[in-house]
């Protein structure tokens, strides 16, 4: 009984530190605990803070210097949420461009009159 208990406690404590931190609720000290967010994002986040919560990840990423889209992402990918939201980016836009680029060169050319004749024997 005691190990099923103390099994509990061990994934409640796991979970906790696995939790999600939201820029428009989390403290310095949450979010110095983000790997990726120092102490100077930390001051610059809660100082633009101040001026009105983050709407959404494109809010935050001009609001705030050195975000842009990949850092966004590590960001998201560590625990960092806007309004609960995970990044989810525009990083699929280029990438389903270039799919359908790779797909446009990889078509076959059909064959002209020219190239479907036998070749004949000399």
């Amino acid at each position: 009984m005691f190990k099923k208990i103390l099994a509990a406690m061990a994934m409640l404590v796991a979970v906790a530190s696995f939790a999600a931190v939201d820029v428009n609720k989390g403290t310095a000290a949450d979010l110095d605990g983000i790997k990726g967010v120092g102490p100077s994002m930390s001051k610059r986040i809660l100082d633009a803070r101040k001026e009105g919560e983050f709407k959404d990840w494109p809010d935050f990423m001009q609001r705030i210097k050195g975000v842009k889209e990949k850092k966004a992402a590590k960001l998201s990918a560590e625990g960092l949420t806007v309004n609960g939201q995970a990044f989810a980016g525009q990083a699929s836009a280029p990438a389903t461009a270039k799919a359908a680029k790779a797909d446009t060169a990889a078509k076959p050319v059909k064959a002209t009159a020219a190239d479907t004749k036998p070749a004949t024997k000399p």
